[in-house]
């Protein structure tokens, strides 16, 4: 029995099953071997061959899955619903847009060391923020390093102020609007309504190459990987099982002697990382980056992705980026009028009758098939541990901002 003073809790499960460590082998195998093989070994005239467009494709579905998992950390497992995660896709691949646009050098079309958009508009020299865009090592900080800033601030101010439910939803919507209506102008140098696009190289290998653009679809791969290995471990940590107690009762959090703040302010900040970098990887395998990415329509695409998979599963987002994202390649092509129905039809199909989405589908369908006997179920559940408990035994603030 726990001492007094001590809270028992359970003892944190594996970070895979054995089931779950043989899917994640398999999925590295064919990101790492199976697919390059395909593509690149594989004769264009056989039926097994991977075209570069799938290749393009799947790197680009990967680049949103990685958005998904990140909406699941906030949405799923900390009940913070972000209408605005696309700006900080969009912050990441402008970043790297820009590193990709001095890479052209004087293979423009104007033969300028400038960009070509900046020689049309009789821009002189580059602007400020321009300064570390010729340098790989500080576009790879600065796509850490601008997203995670802005959503800091951002979450700072918001979260003190302790907006939260809807009205945090419509803020972080409004937040994404104006960056859009920002990055439009052209006197930013962010190359107004078009962006920034006709790359030629990326660390002075050519981007059209087969090799280059199957070095960029396994290292998506990799990263989507990496960043589904890390949040299982950091959901499965304490502070993981903080995010969803301030999920579920976040006033008893308080009570209990936990800042909700630092936390909420902390899995926020990874979150728009996450989605930098996707945004970075996103932008070399598809060629171009605008103000479009930024669009709300897209921020809540992501939201949907990981409500059609599954919340607080973390593998539920990115099935849910798979399946939405390749309906919409066959849709927007074979029946371009009917995909914005297809899209808000699924949703309503989710929120009505699968509110756990695809992966809670399956659960259910499997538990009603051949569930466990209570006794199994028993002898399934981890050890306790005991914690030690805060010392100190706050009230709650006073709220000063908005709540839902």
């Amino acid at each position: 029995m726990a001492s007094t003073g001590s809270v028992s809790l359970p003892s944190p499960g594996p970070l895979l099953t054995r089931t779950g460590w043989s899917t994640f082998i398999v999925a590295l195998l064919v990101v790492c071997a199976l697919a390059p093989a395909l593509n690149l070994l594989v004769p264009a005239d056989s039926a097994f061959h991977l075209s570069d467009y799938m290749v393009g494709l799947l790197g680009k579905i990967m680049c949103y899955a990685i958005c998904a998992l990140a909406m699941d950390l906030i949405w799923g497992y900390t009940g913070i619903l972000s209408l605005g995660h696309g700006l900080f896709f969009a912050l990441g691949g402008y970043v790297m847009g820009m590193y990709l646009m001095r890479q052209i050098g004087l293979d423009g079309n104007y033969k300028s060391e400038l960009p070509d958009f900046m020689v049309f508009l009789d821009w002189k020299e580059l602007p400020w923020h321009w300064a570390l865009s010729d340098s790989f090592i500080a576009t790879l900080i600065l796509i850490v390093l601008v997203p995670g800033l802005v959503a800091f601030v951002f979450g700072y101010f918001a979260f003190r102020s302790r907006i939260k439910g809807v009205y945090f939803s419509i803020i972080t919507q409004a937040l994404t609007f104006a960056a859009l209506l920002l990055f439009f102008r052209n006197e930013t140098g962010f190359g107004g309504n078009n962006g920034f696009t006709d790359f030629k190289r990326i660390l002075g290998i050519p981007l059209a190459t087969p090799s280059m653009r199957m070095t960029l679809f396994v290292l998506t791969g990799l990263t989507l990987l990496g960043f589904f290995l890390w949040a299982r471990w950091l959901v499965n940590s304490k502070f993981g099982r903080v995010l969803q107690a301030v999920r579920d009762a976040e006033s008893r959090v308080m009570f209990c002697g936990y800042n909700p703040l630092p936390y909420k302010l902390t899995i926020w900040t990874i979150s728009a990382v996450m989605c930098g970098v996707a945004g970075a990887l996103y932008v070399p395998q598809v060629g171009i980056i605008n103000p479009g990415e930024m669009s709300t329509a897209n921020s809540i695409e992501i939201a949907i992705w990981a409500a059609v998979g599954g919340r607080a599963t973390l593998i539920g987002p990115i099935i849910g980026a798979f399946i939405v994202n390749g309906a919409k390649s066959f849709l927007t092509v074979s029946f371009p009028e009917y995909w914005l129905y297809f899209l808000g039809g699924l949703f309503i199909v989710v929120t009505l009758f699968m509110p756990q989405g695809v992966v809670g589908l399956v659960k259910t369908m499997r538990g009603k098939l051949g569930a466990p006997a209570p006794e199994a179920k028993a002898a399934e559940r981890p050890a306790a541990v005991v914690l030690p408990a805060k010392d100190a035994q706050p009230q709650p603030p006073t709220p000063t901002g908005a709540q839902a």
